[in-house]
Formats: structure tokens, sequence, C-alpha cells
């Protein structure tokens, strides 16, 4: 007996599941939870517009609870709507617009890839989509579309992992959409995730650190020499200023003697008529006289009776 309700039970929740997203499809309705209390069935629905569940001062939801009471049996049933935050990691909702995009006409190719990248980056860890059915011929296939870390069994498929079917009717048939997303990864995987950041992390400062270091060293170098050449060009200005004031200080003096000796010259001004002939022209004026004079011619005999003489006197 207790097998019976349990399989009652589920097939209701299915019934309830498959009204709901019926009603709420335009609502972007993702699933429903059932939870029974003592008081009421709390039934909480999810969707990505909540205000199109809930309607005008509550109108919608009210007549949504009498329908369920009514058609399912439902004691005190009492709807509680949820907003989805991240409506790109809900199977659901990627199914349903995956099939209402190829309603439309767009290849399946290119929707299925769009939103592949458009999952990974809301922030999945691994995406698969499965199409089959006549797609662009007569005869019917199935094509598989995936990115990232997903698993397909285990205990981590099952928890991790959500998986969502969608139809989407076309002239040739009906095409049939899976969804599986995986939204963190296992424990195991996120343990060695984090060291590898860390060790990531650790050489990126490393880097940075030797970076750095070289950068200062560069730089230290670059202001060694700007203070050389700073250095050099001041010890230029300085010769060059030393230069040009011993040049001016030479150019002074001289010009200084010249006025000494001009006034000099003034003061000690002496007539031409007094002025003597210097020694050297008087010296010369006698040796030219010298020459001038002829020489006098002494006699033998003279010679002679001077010799005598001399003799005598000895």
């Amino acid at each position: 007996m207790k097998e019976r309700e349990f399989v009652k039970e589920n097939i209701r929740k299915s019934e309830i599941e498959e009204f709901l997203n019926k009603e709420f499809d335009r609502a972007g309705y993702s699933h429903c939870e059932i939870q029974k209390t003592p008081l009421a069935i709390r039934i909480l629905v999810f969707a990505q517009r909540p205000g199109m569940i809930i309607g005008r001062g509550g109108k919608i939801i009210e007549g949504m609870t009498k329908t369920l009471k009514e058609k399912f049996g439902l004691d005190n049933p009492q709807l509680d709507v949820q907003e989805i935050s991240n409506p790109n990691l809900d199977p659901v909702i990627v199914g349903k617009q995956i099939a209402n995009s190829i309603e439309r006409g767009i290849n399946y190719k290119r929707v299925c890839m769009m939103t592949i990248e458009r999952i990974i980056r809301s922030g999945a860890t691994g995406v698969a989509i499965r199409t089959g059915g006549k797609l662009g011929g007569d005869k019917s296939r199935f094509e598989k579309f995936s990115s990232g870390y997903l698993k397909f069994s285990g205990n981590t498929a099952k928890t991790l992992v959500a998986t969502a079917y969608a139809r989407a009717q076309v002239k040739l048939g009906t095409i049939g959409i899976q969804v599986r997303i995986m939204t963190q990864l296992p424990k195991e995987l996120r343990i060695l995730a984090e060291i590898d950041k860390t060790i990531k992390h650790e050489i990126e400062k490393k880097k940075a650190e030797q970076v750095e270091k070289e950068v200062e060293e560069i730089a230290l170098k670059e202001g060694e020499k700007i203070v050389e050449g700073v250095v050099e060009a001041v010890e230029n200005v300085v010769e060059a200023v030393e230069a040009g004031v011993s040049k001016q200080i030479q150019e002074m003096k001289e010009k200084q003697d010249k006025k000494v000796d001009e006034e000099l010259e003034e003061k000690v001004s002496i007539p031409e008529e007094v002025v003597e002939t210097p020694v050297e022209e008087k010296v010369e004026e006698v040796k030219v006289e010298e020459t001038e004079k002829p020489a006098e011619v002494i006699p033998e005999e003279t010679k002679v009776e001077e010799v005598k003489t001399e003799e005598v006197k000895e």
C-alpha cells in the first residue's frame, strides 16, 4: 500500500509540474518544490520573472491556488514565488530558449554554440547540449556540443549536474534537446584548483618582485649616468666661466699697464735737443775716425838711434 501511495504522490507532483510549466511558460518557469507541513502544502515556484506569476494585487497567484486545490485535491495549498538569480545556469530555462530559437528558424549549431559561450561566461564549470531529430534533413540524427569539465556518471553527476529536456516543433517533426550544466567542481578538484591558484599567485608575486628589482637597478644606473652627465656639464661650465674670467682679468691688466705707460710718458717728456746720442753710436764714431786717420811712417834711422839710446841708458 505504501508503494502505491508513493507512486500516486510522484504522479501528482509530475502533473503539477506540467500544469505550472504550461501556465507560467511566459514568466520563465523553471521548476517547483512541494513541501508538506502540518497546516498546509507549500509549493515553491522558481521563475525568471516572478511579477508575471503574482500579477496585480496578487490576483493571478490567488486564482492559481484555487485551481490547484480544485484540480489536484490539495489541502490548503500556498504558492510562493522565488526569482532565479542567474537564469543562464538553469538548464530548464536554457532548454526553452534553445527550443524557441530553433522554432523561429535559427540554425541549431549557432544557437547551441552561443548558449554554451553564455553559460560558461556566467560561471559554469561544464556544459553539454545534445540535440536529436531531423536537423536540416530528412534523416534524423544526433549532435552534441560541450565545453568545460562535466561528469556523466557517479555520485557527482547526480548531485552537481543539473539536467533538463525541451522540445522544438519544426515542419519536419520534433527536435529533442537535452541540457546538462555543472555549476561547481567536486571537492577534490576544488582543492586542486585552490592549490593551483596559490602556486600561480606565488609565481606572479616572485615575477613581480624580480621585475621591480630590475626596474630599480635600471633606474639607479640611469640615475648615476644622469648625475655624471650633470657633473660633467657643470664642470665644463665652470671651466668656461673661469677661462672667460681669466681672459677678462688679463685684458684689464693690459689696459691698466697701457694707461700707466701712457701717463709715465706724458710726465717724463724730454726735448729732442737735450737727448744725447747713445754710447754705442759714440764708440762707432770714434772707430770710424781712427780708421779714417792715415798711419804715420817712421824712418829706419830714427828707429836705430832710439835703440842705441836705450842701450846706453842701460
